[in-house]
């Protein structure tokens, strides 16, 4: 939305920042490990991160609500929405590309 950006962390939370004023709005905590990967639907409404943890995570940046989370067999590092808006692209630390479609979720 151009309002805001998430950053990941290695103290295994993301943080959500206000671009006007450089502030924190809030920060999201679940993961178990440093958060390695982040990626913002078109809409700005959800976050989508991978973790060392071998955890990936939906969120609602609005409330900070985890709303969806899938667990790997190694490290994720890296994340991205593909543009259909419901499909999400992770790489893990074994080269595995994984490809989650998000049933029942409004576009990302």
């Amino acid at each position: 939305d151009g309002q805001r950006v998430v950053s990941g962390s290695s103290d295994s939370t993301l943080k959500v920042w206000n671009l006007g004023t450089g502030e924190e709005e809030r920060t999201l905590t679940g993961h178990g490990g440093s958060v390695s990967a982040v990626a913002i639907s078109r809409d700005g409404q959800r976050v989508v991160s991978g973790s060392y943890d071998k955890t990936l995570k939906v969120w609602n940046l609005a409330t900070g609500e985890e709303i969806a989370s899938f667990t790997a067999d190694a490290a994720l590092h890296c994340c991205a929405i593909a543009p259909d808006g419901v499909t999400v692209v992770a790489g893990d630390s074994f080269g595995r590309v994984h490809f989650l479609r998000l049933a029942g979720f409004p576009s990302l």
